[in-house]
């Protein structure tokens, strides 16, 4: 045993590093054995050590395809549409190419010691079906489609698509879990009554949601609010509503955290979506959206964010708003396939280390 271990090559030594580390026990049924095996019961991604990451069909940081949300803990599901969008198209791209770009995420989160494969089943669970030519179409099998998603349990991790589609989730949200907090990061604040005639659209989804008592005001805080506006007061009626209101200067050259310490004592105990529209950050750092606005948040800022939402219950994710044909360096999509995982390590139940 010993010279047959001296004659290993390096390559081999790390493959059998892997096997024993991952294949020590059986493999889940539920996850495709060319791609994963682990010890546990959770997936586990590929890793770039072993295998190429331009290489296999791009699901979410190269995770087991699943087609329901069945057994999972978590899911990333996508939804391609920029029907609702006012401005620059292309957002219907999103979840391809942030999935694309998430062939660079690896397994652990190196600032927080996060293991969330370690601590949740998580899958992709590819998109919903949406209909290109009907919006109100679109948002109804949205509402559907997470309405099963929520039914097994699973929290949705969802990759935009505009910010429409934030409406007939937290449609389904609120019918299993009551009215929500929310934590909405957005240079706009999407909040406007009626666009070109049209209730529904990417300027609107947060009035609909207090229309129909799916938010829980006083729980909701939007940061990183900014630009011009309709009117001196843009955010007049968010505050209304009991809304917290953070516009973008309140968060010029200086941490977040302490803001996010304020925010979870806002959220308490109960359940809380977290929306965070790409455009929150500055375009220098996220070109690749369909309205951009300047002097916004940092890349580091929005990281501050949500690892801030550690210890809330979130119960749903969503990053929107990314339009590639905008960035042709693919910088906008790599920044929210890990702003995507680090939602994914703020859940309920992780592991840290």
């Amino acid at each position: 045993m010993l010279s047959l271990w001296r004659n290993l090559n390096l390559t081999n030594f790390f493959s059998l590093r892997q096997t024993v580390a991952l294949c020590s026990a059986r493999r889940d049924p539920r996850s495709n054995p060319n791609r994963t095996c682990s010890g546990k019961r959770f997936n586990v991604p590929t890793s770039a050590e072993f295998v190429a990451r331009v290489s296999g069909i791009p699901t979410m940081a190269k995770l087991p395809f699943q087609e329901t949300a069945d057994g999972l803990d978590a899911a990333f599901v996508g939804v391609p549409i920029d029907t609702g969008t006012s401005n620059r198209p292309g957002a219907r791209f999103g979840p391809r190419q942030i999935r694309v770009e998430s062939a660079m995420l690896r397994a652990y989160n190196s600032g927080t010691r996060a293991a969330p494969y370690e601590s949740l089943m998580v899958a992709d669970i590819g998109d919903v079906n949406v209909n290109m030519y009907d919006l109100k179409d679109t948002c109804k099998r949205i509402r559907t489609a997470y309405r099963k998603i929520l039914a097994t349990g699973c929290i949705p991790l969802t990759i935009g698509g505009d910010h429409t589609i934030s409406y007939p989730i937290l449609q389904a949200v609120a019918e299993k879990h009551g009215p929500v907090g929310l934590v909405h990061v957005d240079a706009h604040a999407d909040t406007g009554d009626v666009i070109l005639g049209d209730k529904i659209g990417h300027g609107t989804p947060f009035r609909r949601c207090v229309e129909e008592g799916l938010l829980d005001c006083k729980r909701v805080v939007q940061i990183g609010l900014r630009g011009t506006g309709y009117s001196a007061d843009s955010y007049e009626w968010s505050r209304a509503q009991g809304f917290r209101v953070v516009q973008v200067e309140e968060c010029w050259f200086k941490s977040l955290a302490p803001l996010m310490a304020e925010v979870r004592a806002q959220m308490g105990s109960g359940p809380v979506y977290l929306s965070f529209d790409i455009d929150a950050l500055d375009p220098g750092f996220a070109p690749g959206t369909g309205t951009p606005e300047i002097a916004g948040l940092t890349a580091i800022q929005g990281v501050e964010i949500i690892r801030g939402c550690r210890g809330l219950k979130l119960v749903g994710c969503d990053l929107v708003e990314v339009s590639p044909p905008y960035d042709t360096t693919g910088n906008t999509a790599l920044t929210g396939a890990n702003l995507l995982f680090e939602m994914l390590c703020v859940l309920p139940k992780i592991k840290y280390y």
